[in-house]
């Protein structure tokens, strides 16, 4: 194990760290600490950062809970970066992505579409908006109007189910997800947020509401 004095931090005293995760091996951000975040990181057990930005330490996870547990830190064979693996408490980004690296530069795109995949595309419509797209229509709109498309998209849902048309029925819980997670993006929910809150229900085998009686 080597002294931290024995890495080899940049002339404004930084070195990269690439945090990975514990359970997949995603490289879920690159960031950079000082000696000072780097001692803080290895006391704490948590992820501790040098902002270039704003010019202070960052703990990842002080505002958002995310917070990043420590398992192992290693440096290269030039003892010139640090990889970070972590098990984490929540997503990476800012957007609300699992990993910080989502956007294609080059390359087929290997990825697997998922609902947090539609998420990352509907928050970064929230951020840049594009002239024509319909999220952005409903974005510029305001929530009044995402909520009614959500009561719309609930009712043909449930039309769709009591016909028992299946086709009809994927369709319409595809256009009410796509609803919901616009409303999720507009209020700054996050994907894993209502998986936690799931996972904490128990949903499966109890039941988490009571339907009130009457008489």
């Amino acid at each position: 194990m080597i002294d931290i004095n024995e890495l080899k931090f940049d002339e404004k005293g930084l070195i990269p760290a690439i945090v990975v995760d514990a359970g997949t091996g995603e490289v879920l951000t690159l960031a950079y600490m000082n000696a000072g975040s780097l001692k803080i990181s290895i006391d704490e057990g948590r992820t501790c950062f040098w902002s270039r930005s704003r010019k202070e330490l960052w703990r990842k996870g002080e505002t958002s809970g995310n917070i990043q547990h420590i398992v192992s830190i290693k440096t290269d064979c030039y003892k010139a970066a640090l990889t970070v693996t972590v098990k984490r408490d929540g997503p990476a980004c800012h957007t609300g992505a699992e990993s910080c690296f989502f956007q294609d530069v080059y390359g087929e795109d290997a990825e697997p579409f998922t609902l947090d995949t539609l998420y990352r595309i509907i928050a970064d419509r929230k951020d840049n908006r594009k002239a024509g797209s319909y999220t952005t229509y409903l974005f510029e709109k305001g929530v009044d109007k995402i909520l009614k498309k959500l009561g719309e998209e609930s009712t043909e849902v449930i039309i769709a189910g009591k016909a028992g048309d299946r086709a009809e029925t994927v369709f319409e819980i595809a256009d009410l997800a796509y609803h919901t997670m616009v409303l999720m993006a507009e209020m700054g929910i996050t994907p894993e947020e209502v998986r936690n809150e799931l996972a904490s229900r128990h949903v499966i085998d109890h039941k988490t509401k009571q339907e009130k009686m009457t008489p």
